[in-house]
């Protein structure tokens, strides 16, 4: 039985109750036959009019409730578009906000839930090309040295080389993968302690100081004066020294020159600057360039390094502990890579 039934019913009930009751007063007041029928036609008259009024009353509640019925049907198929008009009575606008707002809520559940499988697809994907390319190079060249088709000493040990040299790429990236999975899960505790600058910069540069020999690049650091302590956990800092760091050797001719700046912003930040001379980033790329496993060299090309995933990781480090990070570039005039640590605030006693 619908409502709007339901409460007619109870209404014509509750009318019939009140008329029988009124209808035994008059023949007990010992009143006029005519008086009676007068009293009498004038309450069936207030009866008749009373349940009209409930009919047109319990109408915006019928629709209203309708509304809210309909709207929750579409819900519970998928359709989140749309939103069920609050009228009516006081708590029926009061279930109409709540199901908008649920509703909101719950297209956002899925459309992050849509962009998360898409991720992991493209997660899947972009692993399985950046693995099976470098096993490839190993199967094939230690199946030829199986067979005895390598000779030459100086051949033979080329071979080896490039074997080692696909090993470490299959070892980064699996070490990238799990500095993701630990970032992701949110289950390492986050213990920042105070940590100099200026300390962070030169452990991170003796890291990378064979690199940057090859490379024949020169590396000048500008430290301001009277630094601060900052506030962070320096491992996890100096991944971010050195993904920045390594994407820039990437990407700079030989010979060129690498500067790190730093400068306090203001008595909570410290900014950290890194200027390379490289060929520079395009603006569409910009908008990216942090996005995991997005590349500005499209065809995937070995010799470009990495899986694309450095600055992710960079990003999600600075992010952890309060930061922000971007990058400023032009085409052909070099890119300068910034993020922010937070100044270590000693607590008062």
């Amino acid at each position: 039985m619908k409502l709007r039934t339901q409460l007619l019913l109870v209404s014509s009930i509750s009318i019939g109750i009140i008329f029988l009751f009124l209808m035994i007063s008059y023949m007990r007041m010992f009143i006029a036959n005519e008086a009676i029928f007068i009293l009498m036609t004038v309450t069936a008259v207030a009866g008749v009019i009373s349940l009209l009024a409930h009919t047109i009353l319990t109408r915006p509640i019928e629709k209203a409730l309708h509304k809210i019925t309909t709207k929750t049907k579409e819900i519970a198929k998928g359709d989140f578009t749309g939103k069920v008009p609050e009228t009516g009575p006081y708590e029926f606008q009061q279930l109409a906000a709540n199901i908008n707002s649920m509703n909101e809520q719950l297209e956002e559940s899925f459309t992050k839930l849509k962009q998360s499988e898409a991720s992991r697809r493209d997660l899947v994907a972009n692993i399985s090309h950046d693995l099976r390319t470098p096993l490839a190079s190993i199967q094939s060249f230690v199946e030829a040295l199986q067979d005895g088709v390598v000779r030459e000493p100086e051949t033979y040990e080329r071979y080896l080389e490039t074997i080692k040299l696909e090993t470490n790429r299959v070892s980064y990236l699996i070490n990238d993968l799990f500095q993701l999975s630990e970032l992701d899960s949110g289950l390492e505790r986050f213990e920042p302690y105070p940590y100099h600058v200026d300390r962070l910069i030169i452990e991170t540069l003796q890291h990378l100081a064979i690199q940057f020999e090859e490379h024949h690049i020169e590396v000048e650091v500008e430290l301001s004066e009277r630094l601060p302590a900052v506030s962070v956990m320096p491992e996890k800092i100096k991944r971010v020294f050195v993904n920045i760091l390594q994407n820039a050797l990437r990407f700079s001719p030989e010979n060129s020159k690498i500067v790190i700046q730093t400068k306090c912003i203001n008595d909570s930040f410290i900014t950290v600057s890194i200027m390379d001379e490289g060929s520079g980033i395009a603006q569409e790329d910009q908008a990216h360039i942090f996005d995991r496993f997005y590349r500005v060299e499209k065809s995937r090309n070995p010799s470009y390094g990495g899986a694309g995933l450095g600055l992710s990781i960079a990003k999600s480090i600075v992010h952890l502990h309060g930061g922000e990070i971007g990058v400023e570039s032009d085409v052909g005039k070099g890119s300068t890579f910034w993020f922010t640590l937070p100044i270590y605030q000693r607590k008062q006693e």
